[in-house]
């Protein structure tokens, strides 16, 4: 039995950081994981820039409200829940992500939260589990599934290097650059097709001396 992992952000729906920059006019906000491979170095840089502007939990609810998908995602989550078992895998949190999954049609999500005040001031970031892109994959092998894992940025390589069968989605040329090991795709159309492919090798039976 085979099961597909997924990032979240650059694959389904926008980069809400990136548009959580755009909204507020701060640079600095527009840095994500395609830019800087240490996830904690970079929430603590982000938590450091809500505090200096006062930028609360609702501010960045307000922004991803105006979030819609990434133009065929929904459509092509659909045909892919339709025939396969899958599971967005996301280091985004909780608190984010409900609006963009109802867009989504609910599908299942692994992510993170949030430790916010009652002010609504954003305090710290919860993992879910540390590497739980990687914990994942592993946890589901363990349960004696095939994964095919995709994404498109530093924080889905520990995820894709696990998994039974990986490529890359619409990723940065330094991602590209610096993991030529795993195919890149740039449609879903391509992304079906790798899919499809990485299902016939891994449904081939073992060959035995």
């Amino acid at each position: 039995m085979h099961i597909i992992c997924s990032d979240l952000e650059g694959v389904f729906v926008p980069e809400i950081w990136i548009n959580v920059a755009e909204k507020t006019g701060i640079e600095e906000l527009r840095l994500t994981t395609r830019d800087i491979s240490d996830y904690n170095v970079l929430m603590k840089k982000r938590l450091s820039v809500l505090h200096a502007h006062n930028l609360k939990l609702k501010d960045i609810q307000d922004v991803i409200a105006g979030i819609d998908p990434l133009e065929g995602a929904p459509a092509f989550l659909d045909e892919l829940r339709a025939s396969h078992q899958l599971i967005i895998v996301s280091d985004t949190f909780v608190e984010f992500a409900g609006p963009l999954m109802a867009k989504l049609g609910r599908p299942t999500l692994f992510c993170n939260s949030l430790d916010v005040a009652p002010d609504g001031t954003i305090q710290d970031y919860r993992l879910r589990q540390p590497d739980g892109k990687k914990k994942t994959a592993l946890a589901l092998q363990g349960l004696n599934y095939k994964v095919i894992a995709f994404g498109d940025s530093y924080n889905d390589i520990s995820m894709l290097k696990t998994a039974d069968e990986a490529f890359l989605f619409r990723p940065p040329e330094n991602v590209i650059e610096q993991f030529p090991e795993f195919p890149v795709t740039w449609t879903y159309i391509e992304a079906k097709q790798e899919i499809e492919k990485a299902i016939s090798r891994i449904s081939e039976p073992a060959f035995n001396n």
